[in-house]
């Protein structure tokens, strides 16, 4: 039992902080506030316990007079995705349970009323307005499908006959450059390298880069957002092969190891226009948010 308590009291801390369906609104719709009642037994005139009063039909408990309707169990259940069951809703019920028991023991000691506590609900609160306003005066262009297949059309124009599987590690002294360089030369693991030097992209995972398509030659603009002497020098290497100087981009110095190479593998248009459709409603949101603010900060008085 106490494990389980333990794993319900856990959960409950996440809910709490998510506010999700506090059961406390449960006394908005006539619940009993008065800690005493809640024993939920009638005194009898001779000193003993009559039995416990049913739930309402739209309750699923009750904690010191404060129901918990089935509601928010439901929510719960939807929220989280999973296949609904008995199971599941006990967990979430316990979770309420414990939620409630918080709220309860946090508002016996007065902690609404303290300035942190006070600061936060100020803080929710403009969030919450905000989010309200922007929903309501938003006007996003809606992405067709059109617009998905013509994104589609766009990235697969810029891919080239080959694609590109590489490690990198990236360093900002050249004497530790040449380390690595060194170190590699005598056989060392790449990988190992790059996690104890690499300050640059996916050093934990041993440098190792996501796939990546170029048009060849080379061009300016068509690097797939890769700085152009790697795009150029990465085409040049054999499989396994590793740059024999390193690449120096901005502050940086690159090397660079072919792991493999094979014929692009377009994606169907079925599997990639989820993506490229949430990919778009992003812009369009962005846009659009864009548009609401410039418009508010023409009409007003901002100095700093």
């Amino acid at each position: 039992m106490k494990a389980k308590f333990s794993r319900m009291w856990v959960a409950a801390s996440v809910f709490a902080a998510l506010s999700v369906a506090p059961p406390a609104m449960a006394a908005k719709q006539g619940a009993k506030t008065d800690s005493k009642a809640d024993v939920r037994t009638d005194a009898r005139t001779d000193g003993r316990a009559t039995a416990p009063r049913p739930l309402p039909a739209d309750a699923v408990a009750s904690v010191n007079g404060v129901t918990i309707p089935k509601v928010s169990v439901d929510t719960m259940v939807k929220a989280s995705g999973q296949p609904d069951s008995p199971q599941l809703r006990e967990l979430f019920k316990g979770q309420l349970i414990a939620n409630e028991l918080l709220r309860q023991a946090a508002q016996k000691q007065h902690y609404e009323a303290r300035p942190e506590v006070q600061a936060a609900l100020e803080a929710a609160k403009t969030m919450i307005v905000t989010r309200a306003y922007m929903a309501e005066h938003l006007n996003a262009a809606p992405v067709s499908d059109a617009d998905v297949k013509a994104k589609y059309d766009a990235v697969v124009a810029t891919l080239g006959e080959n694609e590109y599987h590489a490690s990198a590690i990236a360093v900002r002294d050249p004497a530790v450059a040449q380390t690595v360089l060194d170190e590699l030369r005598k056989g060392n693991d790449f990988a190992a390298l790059a996690r104890q030097y690499s300050q640059g992209p996916n050093a934990a995972q041993g440098g190792q880069l996501n796939w990546v398509s170029f048009k060849t030659p080379i061009t300016a603009g068509n690097t797939q957002s890769w700085p152009q002497p790697i795009a150029e020098a990465l085409v040049k290497l054999p499989k396994g092969g590793v740059s024999a100087e390193p690449l120096k981009v901005g502050d940086q110095f690159w090397i660079l190891r072919m792991d493999d190479r094979r014929a692009t593998q377009i994606p169907k248009f079925e599997d990639s226009a989820p993506l490229l459709r949430k990919q778009l409603e992003q812009v369009a949101m962005e846009k659009a948010t864009a548009q609401v603010i410039g418009e508010l900060v023409k009409n007003a008085r901002i100095q700093q």
